[in-house]
């Protein structure tokens, strides 16, 4: 048992028995099942969705010399004949890139070959009589398969690491990608590969330079096929969660549900587990990284890429298009290349039959509050700013300031949506009323009162009960008084009355020929008794 070949089932035999641990490895019999031409797979999903437990699961399930027969009889796997015959009948290769680059980096020498000439070294003391030191890794594994038959199985965390780190013109970026072109792809690969799973954060898009790894089948958060419940915890997996340890199921699909992989909701497993081990709901997935990857992306000077984003934030949903996505980091054509990269990344979430991002949950939104409350200088951190002041004027029913200031965030930051009607006005309003996340639940559209729906209502989180109820109607070249007459004509206020002692009645209406808005608000107080 070596450190890269045939590493053994310690790790997941010891995961596999903490007490939250969720199922998964009936995605051995998906891989199982794949034709001879789907054998060389990239995964990707983003941090702390398991990656590095699924490759330990491969690695116990696939390695020779290891008997993982007890580990895996209680699990669900299907113990099938094809299960039974291939179970640790490989020469198993894991490696973790990023940690083998790191260290190499350390010892100050070229990671590239500190990684294969390890794996040569293990190689040659498992057959010593097939191999000299000096003989390339490529040359090593087609010998030993010609030789005794033997296959490989490869197994990569964080492969992506040299390929979105290191910069385009890189040498170690360069020959890192001729090693994985020798390895999957030179004429010996068909026949020493059982099974190349490589994962990572970014899929491998076909940029330039990396026609290297073109015979990969890639498994995203865009098209996640057949595995897309095994990149994070299913709703099933969450429910099953929470009764077993007394959680509350339904605050835990406002955190934490959102993303939408082949119409299944999918979370992110670190998140639930802290929240219930910790008996507290939060944003647990940013404590584990940095703000960086949201600075440096979405600062990019694109046309609507600020807008994009804020639209999002405010609960909207915006098309994008998610081919030709890069995944090197830095080199970007266009905003929807951005944004398709924060889908990857997990930032956004991605409607694949609508073909629409959006921002999945509470426990996002936080990350992205947290990163505009450090006072930066960029475009997110300046638009909360403004939005914190117009939220201010509605709870100060500044109703004038308020009017000027969603006119100046139409101007300013959403000049691109055309009012046509109440529903185009109503995406102006969520935006320029953002700030209200940090106090308020989602937004509710056509929220069902009294005789009617409103337009938008704002309830305040349980944390906040002193705030008010906020009600926006909205009209499209009436009148602000219109708006506010309906509320009372279709009792608005008696339906809303029992989430708190004060409604907050705002009347919005665009006026067609002046290009104005107007604003008219008051406030409606529930009696005791």
């Amino acid at each position: 048992m070596g450190r890269f070949l045939n590493s053994g089932n310690e790790k997941f035999a010891e995961f596999s028995k903490t007490k939250y641990f969720v199922d998964k490895t009936e995605m051995i019999n998906v891989l199982l099942e794949k034709d001879a031409d789907e054998k060389f797979i990239c995964s990707s999903r983003p941090r702390r969705f398991g990656k590095s437990v699924t490759a330990n699961m491969l690695t116990a399930y696939f390695s020779r010399g290891t008997d993982s027969r007890s580990l895996f009889a209680s699990l669900k796997c299907v113990k099938n004949e094809l299960f039974i015959e291939n179970m640790n009948q490989y020469d198993t290769i894991f490696v973790d890139i990023q940690a083998q680059y790191v260290e190499a980096i350390s010892v100050e020498t070229d990671p590239n070959k500190y990684i294969w000439k390890s794996i040569v070294e293990e190689l040659q003391e498992e057959y010593p009589a097939l191999i000299s030191e000096d003989m390339p890794l490529t040359a090593v594994l087609g010998k030993i398969n010609r030789e005794t038959g033997n296959k490989f199985v490869f197994i990569f965390d964080e492969w992506d690491y040299p390929i979105r780190e290191l910069a385009e013109d890189s040498r170690e970026r360069f020959e890192y990608i001729e090693l994985l072109r020798g390895l999957f792809k030179s004429s010996d690969a068909m026949a020493y590969v059982r099974l190349a799973y490589l994962t990572g954060i970014l899929p491998m898009v076909r940029a330039k330079g990396q026609s290297a790894v073109n015979n990969f089948h890639e498994y995203t958060m865009i098209r996640p096929k057949d595995l897309g419940q095994y990149i994070g915890f299913t709703e099933k997996d969450v429910a099953w969660l929470c009764e077993k340890y007394q959680a509350d199921f339904v605050k835990m699909k406002e955190w934490y549900n959102g993303y939408k992989l082949n119409d299944m909701a999918i979370y992110n497993p670190l998140s639930v587990v802290r929240a219930i081990a910790e008996k507290e709901l939060g944003p647990y997935w940013t404590e584990t990284g940095t703000y960086e990857d949201i600075g440096e992306l979405i600062n990019r000077n694109f046309d609507g890429l600020r807008e994009a984003v804020i639209r999002m934030l405010s609960g909207n949903r915006i098309p994008v298009n998610v081919t030709g996505c890069k995944n090197d980091m830095y080199t970007f054509a266009d905003k929807d290349q951005v944004i398709t990269t924060l889908i990857h990344l997990g930032y956004f979430a991605y409607d694949k039959q609508a073909q629409e991002a959006y921002v999945p949950n509470k426990e996002i939104r936080e990350v992205f509050y947290k990163y505009m409350e450090n006072d930066a200088d960029d475009n997110l951190s300046k638009f909360m700013k403004y939005s914190e002041e117009i939220a201010r004027a509605v709870l100060e029913m500044d109703e004038n300031r308020v009017a000027g200031l969603v006119q100046e965030v139409h101007n300013d930051f959403i000049s691109s949506i055309e009012y046509n009607d109440e529903n185009s006005l109503s995406c102006t309003i969520t935006v320029a009323l953002l700030a209200f996340f940090m106090y308020y639940h989602k937004p509710i559209r056509e929220f069902p009162c009294g005789k009617g729906f409103a337009d938008i209502v704002y309830l305040p989180l349980a944390k906040y009960p002193n705030r008010p109820v906020v009600v926006v109607e909205l009209k499209w070249d009436k009148s602000a008084r219109t708006a506010l007459t309906q509320m009372k004509e279709r009792q608005y206020p008696e339906v809303l009355k029992e989430y708190a002692g004060e409604i907050l009645l705002v009347g919005i209406n665009y006026d067609k020929r002046t290009k104005e808005h107007q604003c008219i608000i008051e406030s409606y107080e529930k009696k005791e008794g």
